[in-house]
């Protein structure tokens, strides 16, 4: 079968498509999928270069979420999940033909979500769900500003804030982002100047900034926060992570707050399903649909990469494994 294959850290022109072995037969509390699609995110493109807080031992095959049918089943696992529609997640590994992952990996797909939805799903929508609800404690009413509200990470953050009853300022970069962002029910969009964001608009009017972006946006959208606001850091799109004064924060009693979904799943398991019932619910009843900007065949996946490096994409890159 074949996989994406990072033998080296060397960025995107590490990635070789090659023709692996099969997955191992599935085991006991074990299924194998044959993976429909794999939506790309932030952290697979930190991964091929050794840039991200998980390094995987080399070599390893990039994708931590998608969508694939159950072919195969191992020792005490109900038969009939065999031909079922499955989210898979994990850290790394999906994208390939095929996978053999614990139960534990899996979940049935929405059914409101088509394939390409629903393989670039759970990542942003959970982050979203787990920054606004469980570390930012968003609550109805409240002005949210999401950065890099036209990437997938963004979006989810969009669409979670509209559905949690916030009033939505969306901050991106081009109008196709923003038109993007507007679509996901953003009330207000900003235009902003990648290297030079100017968020003055907004000073002092804000009570929960989403950044998955950090670089030149951290300082102007502390700016925004109003007394006892609250700052979620979510990724560093925009560059190295930088120097905050803390008497800025002081001053006007605001938290800095670090997001990772993931960990919290891993650390509190029941919290993590809690969190992933809440997104599959938000998700049946039409109110989370993932933007697929780019839909690509297997054999294009490191296009959807640079397209992810070079800021071009909106929305999720999803690549299909199917055809």
């Amino acid at each position: 079968m074949r996989a994406w294959v990072v033998g080296e850290l060397g960025g995107i022109p590490a990635l070789r498509l090659a023709e692996v072995a099969e997955p191992s037969p599935p085991g006991p509390g074990e299924a194998t999928v044959a993976m429909v699609a794999v939506g790309l995110n932030y952290p697979d493109l930190l991964m091929l270069s050794g840039g991200y807080q998980h390094r995987p031992e080399l070599p390893f095959t990039p994708g931590m979420e998608g969508v694939g049918r159950v072919v195969a089943v191992g020792e005490g696992v109900a038969a009939d999940l065999l031909g079922a529609r499955m989210l898979v997640g994990g850290r790394t590994g999906l994208l390939a033909e095929r996978v053999t992952v614990p139960l534990a990996q899996l979940r049935p797909a929405p059914e409101t979500l088509a394939d390409s939805e629903a393989a670039g799903f759970t990542t942003g929508a959970l982050t979203a769900h787990v920054a606004l609800v469980a570390r930012g404690g968003l609550a109805p009413g409240e002005r949210l500003l999401v950065l890099g509200a036209g990437g997938g990470m963004g979006l989810a953050a969009v669409a979670m804030g509209v559905a949690l009853g916030a009033h939505v300022v969306a901050a991106a970069s081009t109008p196709e982002k923003l038109a993007a962002a507007a679509a996901a029910g953003a009330h207000e969009t900003r235009l902003v100047d990648r290297t030079a964001p100017d968020l003055a608009v907004h000073k002092g009017g804000i009570d929960l900034v989403f950044d998955p972006v950090g670089g030149p946006f951290v300082m102007p959208a502390i700016g925004t926060l109003a007394w006892g606001g609250r700052y979620l850091v979510i990724g560093f799109v925009g560059g190295a992570p930088v120097s905050v004064p803390l008497n800025r924060l002081l001053i006007k009693g605001i938290a800095v707050v670090g997001v990772r979904a993931g960990e919290e799943g891993r650390r509190n398991p029941e919290a993590g399903r809690r969190h992933l019932r809440a997104i599959d619910a938000l998700a049946e009843t039409g109110r989370l649909r993932p933007h697929v900007g780019l839909e690509l065949p297997l054999h294009r996946a490191a296009e959807a990469f640079e397209a992810m490096r070079d800021g071009r994409l909106v929305g999720k890159a999803v690549i299909r494994c199917d055809g």
